[in-house]
């Protein structure tokens, strides 16, 4: 009786036919739906900058004093 030819180890995870695994389709899904939500929010707010912690809500400014420091004295 001839041996059968043995099939190679399938890797874990994957399908017979070598397709792509369920787990990494909805993992890539979440995280395309994440993304587009981050997005849409940037979006929506606008005002999105270091102004937006301040407490004015970005309407303070801040100055600067000029010091004029006299010239050489001859």
């Amino acid at each position: 009786m001839a041996a059968r030819p043995t099939q190679p180890d399938s890797k874990a995870g994957t399908d017979d036919n070598g397709t792509t695994p369920r787990w990494v389709k909805v993992f890539g899904i979440i995280a395309l739906i994440v993304l587009l939500l981050f997005i849409i929010v940037l979006i929506t707010r606008g005002s999105h900058g270091p102004g937006r912690h301040l407490r004015g809500g970005g309407s303070q400014t801040m100055s600067v004093a000029l010091v004029e420091h006299p010239g050489p004295q001859s």
